[in-house]
């Protein structure tokens, strides 16, 4: 006999409650990610370049499992496609010269 719910396709969703400090509520500004990986994780340094000397700082590391870095490609793919379908196409940057570091094609 099979208990109700065992093999159940759709499972009653749990519940998760995220906590938010009030310093990481403040959040940080970054724009520029470096990104490294071994064959166990994804390490994710965002960091701020400003004008003047190229020197940028790390102001956090994110360190994830492979599994979990997929996950968050998927859902940043998913909100960028919110994001322009509200409030049209993020355009990158137009011109000569050489693109910022970090900057990307996506």
């Amino acid at each position: 006999m099979v208990a109700p719910n065992e093999f159940d396709e759709n499972p009653p969703q749990q519940q998760i409650n995220i906590e938010l400090s009030e310093a990481a509520a403040e959040g940080i500004y970054s724009n520029l990610v470096l990104v490294s990986h071994s064959p166990s994780e994804f390490v994710i340094d965002f960091a701020r370049l400003l004008p003047g000397p190229p020197k940028g700082k790390v102001h956090s590391r994110i360190i994830m499992t492979p599994m979990h870095a997929k996950s968050l490609i998927a859902t940043l793919q998913e909100n960028l496609a919110r994001y322009e379908r509200a409030f049209g196409p993020i355009m990158p940057p137009a011109g000569p010269g050489p693109r910022p570091p970090g900057e990307f094609d996506l």
